[in-house]
């Protein structure tokens, strides 16, 4: 079966991602960035109050961008992204493509494997965030099983950092060096043949079809 989420389109006016679309792009990009200077700001500290204060506002952004991840894949799933412009290779359709869901893949589950980290030494019931908010940790978990939990959380950060380079890369090579119309699908990157874009994404997609 074709997986019709790389099919392209020929487009004249290009189609981009929608407004909401684009600022959960943005806005993940920002967290997941602070998210990281956080881990390895904290990682190498000596226990003591400014690893603390790190700790927890790491643990708070996991948080949020586990949040954050599943509202905007809901979003994807009722609101499928624009098709891809014919100037793209099939390989380069489906390298992105791939690219994206293990992103989202990773998005949810590393805030989910800190979760169990957290929780296999965490005295208690809860775990607290910034303002002293209370979440549930998981029960049932061994310190061993955390141990292993916070290295296979370490293993995707890494993993992740990888795929947004190649995210990055890739978004570059597109404006810059091949001048492909598929950079403009995501603002604020521009279409190269500087034509106006038209949002191809959600409500306004469907009431120009």
């Amino acid at each position: 079966m074709a997986d019709r989420t790389i099919e392209a389109r020929d487009q004249h006016p290009l189609r981009r991602y929608s407004n909401v679309a684009v600022t959960f792009h943005w806005l993940t990009v920002a967290l997941v960035l602070f998210q990281l200077w956080l881990g390895f700001s904290f990682a190498d500290l000596a226990q003591g109050p400014r690893r603390t204060d790190l700790f927890t506002w790491h643990r708070t952004i996991g948080a949020v961008i586990l949040l954050v991840a599943i509202a905007r894949l809901t979003y994807r799933l009722m609101n499928p992204p624009p098709p891809y412009p014919p100037e793209l290779p099939a390989w380069e359709r489906a390298a992105g493509t791939w690219n994206h869901r293990l992103f989202y893949l990773l998005l949810i589950a590393i805030p989910i494997g800190g979760l169990l980290a957290v929780s296999g030494h965490t005295e208690g019931p809860t775990i607290t965030l910034l303002g002293g908010v209370q979440i549930p940790k998981v029960p049932g978990i061994s310190k061993d099983f955390g141990e292993l939990a916070a290295n296979i959380h370490v293993l995707a950060v890494w993993l992740l950092i990888l795929l947004m380079a190649l995210h990055v890369a890739a978004a570059l090579k597109h404006q810059f060096i091949d001048r492909n119309r598929a950079a403009g699908r995501m603002p604020p990157f521009r279409d190269p043949v500087d034509e106006p874009v038209v949002i191809g994404q959600g409500s306004a997609a469907r009431s120009e079809d």
